[in-house]
């Protein structure tokens, strides 16, 4: 699973490596050399894709393409479509094996479309439920063009909020670093729940992804942006949010959440 952290919540995605494996070993090339940090969603077709991957941005010297390798063979197959909570890779028209740097998400079943031209787009993952709720509010996000000497490539970029003067990181969809979580079966119980409710409430837990650690019998996560700790303890998960009270809450079962997280695909 590979999560982006964007400026809205995480997006985590279900790779299907045993599926499409030449496309998902590209993927995670670009993801582990760090390519993705600082890149944006460049392009929202509302109630179709949105696509990123494809440019960084850094105040101080504005846009960049992400650099690309060698593109991947077509992996389409009818068995993975381009429908809803998909992600794809996008490419050359009428070059099937021309994708490199940059994905799309599916907004919608597109597979009467996306499957059909151009040898089909390959899917290579599945978003979780809670990370398509944050496409989502990506996807309904003003869209503008963005810089015209990018020809079609940033006509439909959406925006957080429209610049007053020069472009600003603040204006930008931005995805902070996309990093690998640790495969499910190596992960704690906790750390899968965890992980669950980072995606879950990403407004309670942020920055998502911090180490874990133990403290007087409880299994925790420190959350510095929101100033708050998720634990576990003797089958039980916990929060304690210090600006609220000074007493840990109780948050039920660990049963019950792994039960939701496993569901939701943690």
């Amino acid at each position: 699973m590979v999560r982006l952290h964007t400026v809205l919540g995480p997006v985590d995605i279900d790779l299907l490596d045993a599926e499409a494996p030449l496309t998902v070993a590209n993927f995670l090339g670009y993801v582990r050399s760090g390519a993705y940090a600082n890149s944006f969603i460049h392009r929202s077709m509302p109630g179709f894709v949105i696509q990123g991957g494809g440019y960084t941005w850094a105040d101080a010297g504005g846009y960049a393409k992400v650099p690309a390798g060698p593109a991947v063979k077509n992996e389409f197959s009818s068995t993975r479509s381009n429908v809803r909570g998909t992600i794809a890779m996008a490419k050359v028209d009428k070059l099937p094996d021309s994708a490199t740097t940059e994905w799309f998400f599916n907004l919608a079943d597109n597979s009467s479309n996306l499957d059909r031209q151009n040898g089909g787009f390959t899917v290579f993952g599945r978003v979780t439920a809670p990370g398509m709720v944050v496409v989502d509010r990506i996807a309904a996000l003003r869209v503008v063009d963005a810089d015209p000497r990018y020809a079609d490539a940033l006509d439909n970029m959406p925006v957080m909020v429209m610049p007053t003067t020069a472009w600003r990181r603040e204006n930008f969809v931005m995805i902070d670093k996309a990093a690998e979580l640790p495969a499910r079966e190596s992960q704690t119980e906790s750390d899968r729940v965890f992980n669950y409710i980072e995606a879950l409430y990403p407004q309670y837990a942020a920055p998502a992804s911090p180490s874990s650690a133990t403290f007087d019998g409880y299994y925790y996560r420190y959350y510095a942006a929101t100033n708050a700790y998720l634990g576990s303890k003797n089958g039980q998960l916990y929060y304690l949010v210090p600006a609220l009270s000074p007493d840990i809450q109780p948050l039920g079962s660990m049963t019950e959440w792994l039960s939701a997280a496993q569901a939701a695909g943690y």
